[in-house]
């Protein structure tokens, strides 16, 4: 049993031992500082060897016996600048107040430069002795400006510190964040004077101001005044204008107004005349039409009547001459065939038409003889007898009795001879 307490004791003894040692070995880096494990060597970013090895926002484990460690922070620090009897540019004493914020570098390499410069200084040393740099710093610009460009442009000054202020300030291993100025002033009132002066400027450039802004009010006044009578005549010029355009146009509406009143009385009066037009042209038709009527179709039907009964006419005569011709040769065929009595034969012919016109001009008287007186000692008498039994023995025609029937309207026919036309345009057959 107490072997087993002893076991417990020695294993509580080395695990408080190995945590105590874990305790006092183990570093853990804030955000805001650096550990510095000095006494073991290594290679730096820029290839130089150093006796010590940073660790930053992390954590290590010191080496026992062989590495010190060490803890520089990296916090801003607020400088409270100072200078006074600092001579500008000139050689006027100038008194400048101001604040910094100065932190050591955290970055390398200018971390090398805090190390090797600042490593084992409190921070009221380091304060020091960045307050010192930025006051001799501050010395410097100023002797380069006049105490006219310090207070104008407080910009450019700081600007100027801060540019000169850069390269000493990495060189020990520190980095200005911020500078501001907060006052300059001189103990002989040169600013003063210079801002008497700058007041009276101001006054005066108040009261050139104030001379040019009524001026300018008188002329802006002057101005107006003369926009406004220009709108004001150019307002009555429209008026004008504006009263002749209506005039113009009630002229124009007028004149158009007796232009289309013209235009409509001559368009009713060329319409009534194109109306009156198409009356007369209807009457004309009417009358052409009535004259086509009652003149034209019953002349063209008479012309074609008279044309008609012409060919009608020319036709008869044309028959009738074929026919005499016909007869004529049939008259001369048989003329031929009676051979030397032929002449005989036709004169008898033509005495039977002669005999009936001249009957036809003594009234009707019945004759039941003839007697042939010859005056002549009865030769005639004798000669027509004889003529008179030999026609009625050659041809058979008794002349007696052919006297008779004539008197009684019975004629004989003829034939050997044509009949003797009768028309109006045909003459007697001689």
């Amino acid at each position: 049993m107490s072997l087993i307490f002893a076991l417990l004791v020695v294993m509580f003894g080395a695990t408080g031992s190995l945590l105590l040692i874990i305790k006092n070995l183990y570093y853990i880096c804030q955000p805001s500082e650096v550990l510095i494990f000095a006494g073991d060597r290594s290679t730096v970013s820029d290839g130089r060897q150093v006796g010590y090895r940073l660790v930053k926002g992390g954590s290590s484990i010191r080496k026992p016996l062989l590495e010190k460690t060490f803890r520089m922070e990296l916090t801003n620090m607020i400088i409270e600048l100072r200078v006074t009897n600092a001579y500008s540019k000139g050689g006027i004493p100038l008194r400048v107040e101001g604040v910094a914020n100065i932190k050591i570098a955290g970055e390398e390499p200018a971390i090398h430069n805090a190390i090797e410069r600042l490593l084992g200084k409190t921070r009221q040393e380091v304060e020091k002795i960045a307050r010192e740099t930025l006051e001799g710093n501050l010395r410097g610009v100023l002797a380069t400006l006049t105490p006219e460009q310090v207070n104008e442009d407080k910009m450019a000054f700081v600007r100027s510190l801060l540019d000169e202020a850069d390269d000493d300030l990495a060189q020990l291993g520190l980095i200005l964040d911020n500078l501001q100025i907060q006052n300059i002033s001189d103990d002989v009132g040169y600013l003063n004077s210079i801002g008497r002066k700058q007041r009276a400027d101001l006054l005066r450039d108040a009261r050139i101001a104030e001379a040019e802004a009524k001026a300018q009010s008188a002329l802006q006044a002057a101005e107006n005044l003369k926009r406004t009578s220009l709108r004001q005549i150019e307002a009555k010029m429209a008026t004008t204008r504006a009263d002749a355009d209506r005039r113009l146009q009630n002229a124009l509406s007028q004149r158009q107004a007796a232009i289309s009143e013209a235009e409509s009385e001559i368009a009713a009066e060329v319409a009534r005349t194109e109306a009156a037009l198409a009356v007369q042209r209807e009457r004309r038709n009417q009358v052409e039409q009535q004259l086509q009527a009652d003149v034209i179709a019953p002349a063209a039907a008479a012309c074609q009547q008279a044309q008609a009964r012409a060919k009608g006419d020319a036709a008869s005569i044309v028959e009738d001459g074929r026919a005499r011709a016909e007869g004529i040769r049939e008259l001369a065929t048989t003329w031929k065939a009676a051979g030397d009595h032929a002449r005989e034969i036709f004169l008898f012919q033509k005495l039977e038409a002669l005999l009936v016109n001249l009957v036809a001009t003594v009234p009707d008287v019945e004759i039941e003889n003839i007697t042939v007186i010859d005056p002549g000692g009865g030769s005639s008498a004798t000669k027509l007898a004889s003529f008179m039994a030999q026609l009625k023995q050659t041809t058979g025609l008794d002349l007696t009795q052919t006297v008779q029937t004539l008197s009684q309207g019975n004629l004989p026919s003829a034939p050997l001879a044509p009949p003797i036309s009768t028309h109006p345009d045909q003459g007697s057959e001689s």
